[in-house]
């Protein structure tokens, strides 16, 4: 095996003791928020099983996935090993036959991190540890790891540090010493181990951050009534991660919200507002992407984040174009949708990404709903404009108004909340025809005639 001379020491209190190799756990793994040492480039294996009568090409489309994962995070695919099985094994995921060929394959490859594409429960992963003596991880602490990177806001900072460390609680391993030794007569004692220090601290960080976030809940729940008072629609971007989401709101908005060609380049929502071919003003919501096998971890801490996909009028679901199976990745982000309680807000789905040569050859016909769009040109945007137009008249009711020419706050009210189809005047004021979602209709009711 080659040397790589800067080897890092793993840290004892996470209940590693081989030196030799570097690993996600290594000496910048533990406290600094990341699960992948990115000093260097470590040099990745990567483990995908095919389940039962599981089709094989599904799980080489995982791995080709966690791959990117791997290289957004900072790694290097070295290799990677598939196998069949009728479920997996309950001490080491791949059975110790194959955990010892592993071992094998990461000493010729001279591999620094073993990572698997399917979570592993903690015993499994301190089993496979001791038997390859290099890290094992799996595909949620690669999607946390890039979380990390990418948090910018003291929100999704919080949000992401709760999902690493209800990651990392059931993970803790008892370490050798003790760090709190009793004194005085009558009370000496054992004292209290490195892992119960740990997990108290860890717990006690859980609930500072979970009070912390449902402040910021409770601050958004705010907002929203506000928002509802104003009789202003909510409109949510999602889709798949990398779909062009971001480059679509600034395309329908001008805006300038950061989009880079990378996996979870957006956590934080970034709402604009927009203005739709009829005149009525929309908000609408950029929201963070998602993954086949999304932790359960980053759905509970991302719910302040996501309660605005639950609250919206309208969803636009994004779809990369040029992805090899979309439908896949719109099977994926729906059963998000349905666990944060949103599966049955409407939605338009949007074809993304048009305007590359990979999409000349796919049919258009993905259902007389879907929309085909180039976030990056423009073209198709009209299109789409005009269907949110529609679709979020369709709950609209038509109604007719009076208003006195002294309440011109009201007539400015009526023409914020939806969309004028009239105007005429009589001795006595305004006489609006309009088309008005229900709040508004009720809240401008007194001005209703006929």
């Amino acid at each position: 095996m080659a040397d790589n001379g800067n080897r890092a020491r793993r840290r004892p209190d996470l209940g590693f003791e081989a030196d030799t190799h570097r690993g996600g756990f290594g000496t910048h793994g533990g406290e600094s928020g990341t699960f992948i040492e990115r000093v260097f480039r470590e040099r990745i294996v990567l483990v995908g099983m095919t389940l039962g009568g599981a089709d094989a090409a599904c799980t080489d489309a995982g791995l080709d996935e966690l791959a990117n994962l791997v290289d957004t995070a900072g790694a290097d695919e070295v290799g990677r090993v598939v196998q069949r099985r009728r479920a997996p094994d309950p001490s080491t995921y791949i059975g110790k036959g194959k955990a010892d060929e592993l071992v094998g394959i990461c000493e010729h490859l001279d591999a620094d991190t073993v990572v698997f594409d399917d979570e592993l429960s903690p015993a499994q992963q301190f089993n496979l540890e001791k038997l390859l003596g290099r890290t094992a991880i799996d595909r949620t602490a690669v999607i946390l790891d890039i979380f990390a990177q990418n948090a910018s806001s003291q929100e999704g900072q919080a949000q992401v540090e709760l999902a690493q460390l209800r990651y990392r609680l059931p993970r803790l391993r008892r370490g050798g010493g003790f760090s709190q030794q009793a004194g005085g007569i009558g009370t000496r004692g054992p004292g209290e181990t490195q892992l119960e220090v740990d997990r108290r601290r860890i717990q006690r960080r859980i609930h500072k951050l979970e009070a912390q976030l449902r402040g910021i809940a409770k601050n958004r729940s705010v907002q929203s009534r506000g928002r509802r008072r104003s009789a202003q629609s909510a409109v949510a971007i999602v889709g798949y991660t990398n779909a062009g989401k971001s480059r679509l709101l600034n395309r329908l908005t001008n805006s300038d919200v950061l989009v880079e060609n990378r996996l979870f380049a957006t956590l934080d929502a970034a709402t604009r507002r927009l203005e739709l071919p009829g005149g009525e003003r929309v908000l609408l919501t950029d929201t963070v992407g998602f993954i086949q096998k999304l932790p359960h971890q980053l759905v509970e801490a991302f719910k302040t984040t996501l309660d605005v996909v639950a609250e919206a009028d309208l969803l636009v679901h994004v779809v990369d174009a040029a992805s090899p199976d979309p439908d896949v990745h719109i099977a994926a982000v729906r059963q998000v949708l349905r666990e944060i309680g949103a599966g049955a807000v409407p939605e338009l789905l949007v074809y993304n990404k048009c305007d590359l040569p990979a999409t000349e050859d796919m049919p258009l016909g993905a259902g007389k709903d879907a929309f085909m769009v180039s976030a990056a040109t423009g073209e198709g945007t009209g299109k789409l404009l005009a269907a949110l137009a529609d679709e979020l008249r369709s709950n609209a009711v038509v109604v007719e108004l009076l208003v006195p020419y002294a309440r011109g706050e009201v007539l400015a009210a009526v023409r914020r909340a939806g969309q004028v189809l009239a105007t005429d005047t009589d001795d006595v004021g305004y006489r609006i025809r309009a088309r008005l979602d229900p709040v508004s209709a009720a809240r401008l009711s007194e001005w209703a005639v006929g």
